[in-house]
């Protein structure tokens, strides 16, 4: 796959290769997800020239506006743009062949991830078991396959979408409310402000700031935090939820606390190689949280490689419990995150959009994350503490 080249497959062999390695989640406490107990069909698509007459505009007029193709009056668009939103008109944009209509998107940012295969999962057995089929793309976290991905999704007529989206400085992220302008139904996995959108996520803040409590309750006093990708906002939240646990118990954590490192197994291998290589004992954290497992199983190998023990020199909490974690040889503790379950509900979200009448109201459901103590944290040594 080249680095620049969005990655799009058709998902019913895909998705059950990936299953079987998912760890199954049950539904958060609390939380009510309606399911159908039959599938749905859609409602008739309104035309475009129901869109002309509502507007009291030429249908030559309405393609002009959804194409972005000539010059239009600002007040016609704006009267096509909301003939549009009430009517929930969607341009077909693939050519006529058989299941057209009946298919979703789902775009994550790396295919490679096993976080993502989760996701993957749960919205293909709630898309299939209302009769749609699921197509997948990756960004592999660049702005621009992002922008290409959707184009293509989009291209080949697929009902709505689910974007796990790319934020850096090269997101401008106008394919996004391209999107909403020609009312193609999208939720996203992953917050974005300024953006009308459903969302489903977890409050990584909040699940974080409980993995180091969970460090600062077992005696641990010098914590730092391998953090993620700067274009994630995720990994600006689980810093967070890091500095806020220890500002509570009144520790001491910096900015020079938070180690970059990215996203991958090499990033936390690397980023710990280097930060631990020259500390001094009185400069050595006896904890780390890191910004998702692949990350905390390379700070465990770097660890071992420099000669220091997880859980005795160094404890350590990883984030997703991706599912080999207990098969370690020191199993990981972690934040659970309940992935099949955010992806099933995203992709009902998705269809309560895509079958709905009129423009549905946007959602936001927030799923329950859960620590996963095992023994990769332990209490501090004593003579670590009086270091």
């Amino acid at each position: 796959m080249g680095a620049n080249v969005p990655y799009i497959v058709a998902a019913r062999r895909a998705a059950v290769r990936v299953r079987a390695s998912v760890l199954s989640c049950s539904p958060a406490p609390g939380l009510r997800v309606h399911t159908p107990t039959t599938p749905t069909m859609p409602r008739t698509r309104p035309t475009i020239a129901d869109v002309a007459q509502a507007a009291a505009v030429s249908k030559a007029t309405v393609s002009a506006v959804l194409n972005d193709s000539g010059p239009v009056a600002p007040d016609t668009r704006a009267r096509v743009l909301r003939a549009v939103e009430t009517l929930n008109f969607r341009p077909a944009r693939g050519t006529a062949r058989a299941g057209a209509g009946r298919s979703l998107g789902v775009l994550v940012k790396e295919l490679d991830n096993p976080y993502f295969a989760g996701v993957i999962a749960g919205a293909r057995e709630h898309a299939e078991a209302h009769g749609y089929a699921l197509l997948l793309a990756s960004s592999e976290r660049e702005a621009a396959a992002e922008r290409r991905a959707i184009g293509l999704l989009t291209a080949a007529d697929i009902s709505g979408l689910i974007v796990t989206p790319v934020l850096d400085e090269d997101s401008d992220l106008s394919h996004l409310f391209d999107l909403r302008r020609r009312n193609i139904p999208f939720v996203l996995l992953g917050g974005i402000r300024g953006v009308p959108a459903s969302l489903v996520g977890v409050d990584n803040h909040a699940a974080s700031r409980h993995a180091a409590e969970h460090l600062i309750g077992l005696g641990h006093e010098r914590i730092v935090h391998f953090t993620g990708p700067p274009s994630s906002t995720q990994a600006g939240e689980r810093a967070a939820g890091v500095q806020s646990a220890c500002a509570a118990a009144g520790l001491r954590f910096t900015a020079d606390d938070v180690i970059p490192a990215g996203a991958h197994l090499d990033d936390g291998y690397r980023a710990a190689r280097t930060y631990f290589a020259d500390r001094t004992a009185d400069q050595m954290p006896t904890a780390v949280t890191c910004f998702n497992d692949l990350i905390a199983i390379g700070v465990c190998r770097a660890l071992a490689e420099i000669g220091l023990r997880v859980p005795e020199d160094v404890s350590v909490i990883g984030y997703d419990d991706i599912p080999l974690l207990a098969y370690l040889p020191v199993p990981l503790t972690t934040v659970r995150v309940p992935t099949e379950e955010m992806g099933r509900v995203a992709a009902e979200l998705l269809l309560r959009h895509v079958e709905a009448g009129v423009a549905a109201a946007t959602e936001r459901v927030t799923l329950d994350a859960e620590l996963i103590v095992r023994r990769s944290t332990q209490a501090p040594r004593a003579d670590a503490l009086a270091a």
